[in-house]
């Protein structure tokens, strides 16, 4: 059984970091699962913890004025879920559902906060990597208003 700085370190998101800072953030992780169709957090709700998929899927969803809810991104096995811990004032911008049967690493997001204040150089390290995860969302949410709403002409 692997440990959990050994299954994080596998992540292209944690790639590059010391084996002491992989220890130093193992210690605000723990294994967690979901069921398919369980909603994980909705738009809103406080970012308290970011997920490490190891097994499954989840929708990231969001709401369309006039229209129903509108699929914008999926977050697979191997990837990271959420990016709302690291920024203020901590909410989640999508509703995430597990399409399937997941298991995943949860990180306390305050705990890896409080890491990341106390050892800036994690801190930098984790910033540039979380934010390629945001850039990457928003591209896929713009991409997919631009599906429904259609390019402007202009």
């Amino acid at each position: 059984m692997k440990t959990l700085d050994a299954v994080i370190a596998e992540s292209p998101v944690f790639a590059g970091l010391t084996q002491e800072q992989l220890e130093f953030i193992a210690g605000c992780a723990q294994n967690v699962h979901f069921e398919e169709g369980q909603i994980i957090a909705k738009r809103g709700d406080a970012a308290d913890a970011f997920y490490l998929l190891r097994i499954g899927e989840v929708a990231l969803d969001i709401d369309v004025p006039n229209k129903k809810s509108v699929r914008v991104d999926t977050v697979e096995a191997g990837q990271v879920l959420g990016w709302s811990w690291l920024i203020p004032p901590y909410q989640w911008n999508y509703e995430v559902t597990a399409t399937e049967l997941v298991r995943a690493v949860s990180f306390d997001g305050a705990c890896i906060r409080d890491k990341c204040a106390s050892d800036t150089e994690l801190g930098y390290a984790l910033l540039m990597r979380f934010s390629q995860v945001i850039v990457g969302r928003l591209q896929a949410t713009r991409l997919r208003l631009i599906d429904i709403y259609g390019a402007d002409t202009h």
